[in-house]
């Protein structure tokens, strides 16, 4: 059993891993950070659908966060201002804010600063979610 929640995270994008080696050096959140490429999906309760698109916490006791609930996690980990702030997008409206936010920075990864055309999320046509 685990004893600490585990991050998931794209570890094929730059973006993505240069946003999560910054908060493990700046943030320090109390988990593992796994790229989902080396992660084990099942044994987490994690499809890797959802692993490709969007960054996702995972506690313990197997409860899955993903996109700005998951960063809201990570922040509220790592304790002191930052837990304010990961507390603060827990919450409506900022909530609905954040989690729009994450969707813009998460379907643009791949233009941000780090991002190649590798970061680009798969294409899932019209069913799938960015």
């Amino acid at each position: 059993m685990r004893t600490q929640p585990v991050l998931v995270f794209d570890g094929d994008c730059g973006f993505c891993t240069t946003s999560v080696r910054f908060a493990e050096r700046r943030l320090r959140p109390r988990c593992e950070s796994v790229p989902w490429q080396l992660a084990d999906l099942p044994a987490l309760g994690v499809t890797q659908e959802r692993a490709e698109h969007e960054v996702l916490w995972v506690t313990p006791t197997g409860t899955v966060y993903g996109g700005a609930q998951a960063v809201a996690k990570a922040l509220l980990s790592a304790g002191g201002g930052w837990s304010l702030l990961g507390a603060s997008l827990m919450l409506p409206p900022v909530r609905w804010v954040a989690q729009g936010a994450y969707r813009l920075i998460a379907v643009n990864r791949h233009r941000m600063p780090g991002g190649t055309p590798a970061c680009a999320l798969p294409n899932r046509g019209t069913h799938g979610r960015p």
